[in-house]
């Protein structure tokens, strides 16, 4: 077990966190005709928006009560109930997603009365769900902000019943903040192997995998997880739960609809896979199809063609607590050493990754860290390009935000196959760090007759009788 040691320094250098606010809009970003609407000012909507769009390089629906100076000391909860109004007549989405950002938790902003007046107000938009939820972007960072979202929409848009296994092929899954669009894609396409139907929740893989559509502009979500389909979730014949970030949204599912679930810190690495893959085909009462066989085959000859690059490596990682602990159980698996480890926040997850100790603080200390420790290669995101460069290490960029890598928010990470890949990419990074050896001179090589005449002088004319 880890010891976890957090950081005294004053403030921040180079942080980490990204913000709470933005883990939640990530998780409505994950549902079909969503609208994130942000409690706060302009500028805290803005500053989101750009680290979403530089991420997924595509448009992203995003909106705000615009709270103002006098907003901000007299109350700003007008402004909500005439947002909602505005949103639900212009846009007409199914759900739209209230998250407070740090400006109005400090104001005192009571988002759940004033969705109950907006109730009152308008009851011609009934039909247009609001979920609201409290994330203060002050505490926590995007892994828990995304959780007390899918918390919040299990609340709101799951109803209780006793239906569990009404539909045998059908299985929930929950995914965490640490899964790309490419880890969701996957993982649907393992679990349909086995002739099952995920519902995922959210699936973003559906509406920011980066497709191009036939409308120039939309004001809403295009894909991902349908309002009705999550209504259906309570009738699903087990629940599949990535991220142990969600273990409360899991357990809050659980007592609503009574479906059995599953629950996975990762699914980085042969061990891993395998779990998952044995809980299908439990679920599924099917073998194990040959393709996810041969998948399998494929991931152990990598470790094979990887392992005297990856053994005894020394790693240098930072990123939220569920991504830390998949990519370091991945590592510590092939031999690797984890002599920096640091999250933005402390959770119970990170107790699970057996390393000597994991600092609670931002890229400054991972650096420190790095370099005292003598790091070979540095997994973090975009924002650790310049701790990479000054300690001269390569940097496998994992994680939020992605902004100078094209297609990073794309790559799957889980399963068999992104495994194999994450393992390629870290024994190249570390491979091109060993240079071959000069050959060797001899002191004596300038006066031999050989190089002598190779200069042009005359044989022996250097030679000591």
């Amino acid at each position: 077990m880890a010891e976890i040691i957090k950081s005294t320094k004053a403030l921040a250098v180079n942080p980490l966190k990204v913000s709470q606010t933005v883990g939640a809009s990530l998780a409505f970003l994950g549902l079909n005709r969503s609208l994130p609407l942000m409690h706060g000012s302009q500028g805290c909507t803005a500053f989101g928006k750009v680290f979403f769009v530089r991420h997924f390089r595509e448009p992203i629906p995003l909106q705000t009560t615009a709270m103002d100076q006098v907003s901000s000391i007299m109350g700003a909860d007008e402004n909500i109930v005439e947002a909602l109004a505005t949103l639900s007549e212009k846009s007409r989405p199914d759900v739209i997603g209230l998250v407070t950002t740090g400006l109005a938790e400090t104001q005192g902003a009571d988002i759940h009365r004033a969705v109950k007046e907006f109730r009152a107000a308008h009851p011609e938009y009934d039909h247009v769900a609001v979920v609201p939820v409290h994330t203060p972007d002050f505490l926590g960072c995007l892994e828990t902000g995304h959780a007390l979202a899918v918390e919040a929409i299990i609340d709101t848009l799951v109803p209780e019943g006793a239906n569990a296994g009404r539909r045998p092929k059908q299985v929930n899954i929950l995914a965490a903040s640490m899964l790309t669009p490419g880890d969701i894609e996957s993982l649907k396409e393992w679990v349909e192997a086995f002739g099952l139907r995920p519902i995922v929740l959210p699936d973003i893989a559906d509406s920011l995998d980066g497709h191009l559509i036939e409308a120039e502009f939309s004001s809403l979500t295009i894909g991902g997880t349908p309002r009705s389909e999550i209504a259906h979730m309570g009738e699903s014949a087990a629940t599949l739960v990535i991220g142990r970030s969600l273990d409360k949204a899991a357990d809050k599912l659980k007592a609503r609809t009574g479906v059995p679930d599953h629950r996975f810190s990762g699914l980085m690495g042969l061990e891993a896979c395998d779990a998952f893959t044995r809980t299908l085909a439990e679920i599924s009462g099917r073998p194990v199809p040959e393709k996810v066989e041969r998948h399998r085959a494929q991931l152990q000859d990598a470790m094979v063609d990887s392992h005297f690059m990856l053994g005894f490596a020394r790693l240098a990682i930072a990123a939220d607590p569920d991504l830390l602990v998949m990519l370091g159980s991945f590592a510590l698996g092939m031999g690797a050493e984890i002599v920096a480890a640091v999250s933005p926040v402390r959770s119970e997850t990170l107790a699970e990754l057996e390393i000597g100790s994991i600092t609670i603080g931002d890229l400054e200390d991972l650096e420190h860290q790095a370099r005292r420790h003598e790091a070979e290669l540095v997994i973090t995101n975009s924002h650790g390009v310049e701790t990479a460069r000054r300690l001269g290490l390569p940097l496998l960029r994992a994680g939020f935000p992605q902004y100078d890598l094209v297609g990073g928010y794309a790559r799957a990470w889980v399963g068999y196959r992104g495994s194999r890949q994450a393992l390629f990419d870290l024994a190249n990074l570390l491979q091109a760090q060993h240079h071959d050896t000069e050959a060797y001179r001899s002191l004596y090589w300038q006066d031999s007759p050989r190089a002598l005449e190779a200069s042009g002088a005359a044989p022996h004319a250097g030679l000591v009788h």
